[in-house]
């Protein structure tokens, strides 16, 4: 019987895979200490699973069930974030998370493992098994790739990460245009300098994520406070 490899991992070149595998391994500790941590938040704040999989688009199209440590309750429903994401293409503003916005459905203390990137560690499952690799474009949720176009769609044609040229390019800071040129460009100039370059860069844009989470946060707080202005409530009183 022929076993027959991922089409990403034979997409990889081997220096690139060589990186991916030593790089998981050595991880692994803090997969462990992280999946320990996310397990006591999931006792205390919402029982249930500590892993979550969802379906992903990853190269050429191809369809995978990505690893993720769980940030959300359980049944927590979808359609608030794809109302967010079609607007975000829509409008052309910067891709901010819904987590800054004290998004309902993280647990307590998720905001954080997301900011951080720790609910990803789990995806070095996906890149020891060739369906990512550690740089490389996002996968996208299946209904985010079907608002993509043809010449969008060119950002598959890498192999996705868990961190990429994006991530550390400005994220949350840019807008869904500018994402899709820099995972294009980023398949165009793939090489291990720019590899090397990018893993080393992804901590500092982490920080930087983390702090931008927390101030559009107390932000959002802040608003939610706020006195409602005479016009708005005169407005609404006319509205009932």
């Amino acid at each position: 019987m022929v076993i027959r490899r991922p089409a990403a991992l034979r997409k990889l070149p081997a220096w690139k895979r060589a990186i991916d595998i030593i790089c998981c391994l050595a991880v692994l500790p803090f997969f462990a200490l992280g999946a320990l941590v996310v397990g006591v938040m999931s006792m205390l704040f919402s029982p249930g699973p500590i892993f979550f999989r969802q379906e992903r688009i990853g190269y050429r199209g191809r369809r995978f069930m990505i690893f993720k440590f769980r940030t959300m309750h359980l049944s927590s429903d979808v359609k608030t974030h794809s109302a967010h994401f079609k607007e975000l293409i829509r409008s052309g503003v910067p891709m901010q998370k819904l987590d800054g916005r004290g998004d309902r459905r993280l647990v307590p203390g998720g905001w954080l493992l997301r900011a951080s990137g720790l609910d990803e560690l789990p995806q070095i499952i996906n890149v020891l098994r060739g369906e990512m690799s550690l740089v490389g474009p996002r996968p996208c949720i299946p209904y985010e790739f079907e608002l993509y176009t043809a010449e969008q769609r060119r950002r598959f044609e890498s192999v996705p990460g868990l961190t990429g040229l994006w991530q550390v390019s400005g994220k949350n800071r840019t807008t869904f245009n500018e994402m899709v040129r820099l995972d294009i460009e980023y398949g165009e100039r793939r090489s291990l300098g720019l590899d090397l370059w990018i893993m080393l860069m992804t901590v500092p844009a982490l920080v930087t994520q983390i702090i931008d989470t927390r101030r559009a946060k107390r932000a959002a707080e802040a608003s939610v406070g706020a006195p409602v202005p005479a016009t708005a409530t005169v407005a609404a009183e006319r509205r009932s």
